[in-house]
């Protein structure tokens, strides 16, 4: 049987400080929150790979390094709003709410959101709200946010996710890249109403569906 705690904690002394990851209130969270809680017993065991664990359906919990630093980049505050696009199984939406006041969690997969909402209740965690719609939207609603995560890569983030960023606020994610080849984590942020990203590491993160970059016009 599974020792989850000492797995939890060989993960942030194995995977997370060895990788720069130096947070103390990051770290904490990471330590203090049960992964494998967020994954069908099945898939338990594999909780704390080195590795994204799939889903189903072309899903994925994202690495636990990539999501540590994109995290840790993303600096988030105490009185931070923060969006979670493609929450999946919502851990990453469950550690955000350990270090912000409050996270809009949004995944279009019904069950998917179903299930990291009841999880996420059973852990006791109360500043999270669960939204089923398109993931390539945001939340518009509750915009706008200081943090914005999307777990998982894409080809291109979507100006209706930029649109969403508070003044200042800034955005994580992994860009994709050609079949083969590594993607890159990104930070964006915005300033004076213009977003703009710097790369941070490279990263194997699988592409989420329906993130597709607008076709190219050659002549």
């Amino acid at each position: 049987m599974t020792d989850f705690v000492l797995a939890r904690r060989n993960m942030v002394d194995g995977q997370l400080r060895p990788n720069r990851v130096t947070s103390a209130q990051l770290l904490a969270a990471i330590g203090d929150l049960p992964r494998e809680r967020f994954l069908p017993a099945g898939l338990q065991s594999v909780a704390y790979a080195d590795d994204d664990v799939p889903l189903g359906k072309g899903r994925f919990l994202m690495e636990p390094m990539v999501l540590a630093r994109l995290l840790q980049t993303l600096q988030p505050q105490p009185e931070d709003k923060a969006l979670v696009v493609a929450s999946g199984a919502g851990y990453g939406a469950a550690l955000l709410a350990r270090l912000v006041k409050a996270v809009v969690a949004v995944e279009a997969d019904a069950e998917l959101a179903g299930t990291a909402e009841q999880t996420i209740r059973n852990l006791g965690i109360t500043n999270v709200q669960q939204v089923v719609g398109k993931m390539e939207e945001g939340c518009a609603a509750q915009s706008p946010y200081d943090v914005i995560l999307i777990e998982g890569a894409v080809q291109k983030v979507p100006a209706a996710i930029l649109d969403q960023l508070a003044e200042g606020g800034r955005l994580g994610t992994v860009i994709a890249a050609p079949t083969g080849m590594l993607g890159v984590a990104h930070l964006m942020v915005k300033e004076g109403g213009v977003a703009s990203g710097r790369p941070l590491f490279d990263a194997g993160t699988p592409p989420l569906p329906g993130f597709v970059a607008p076709p190219r016009f050659t002549f």
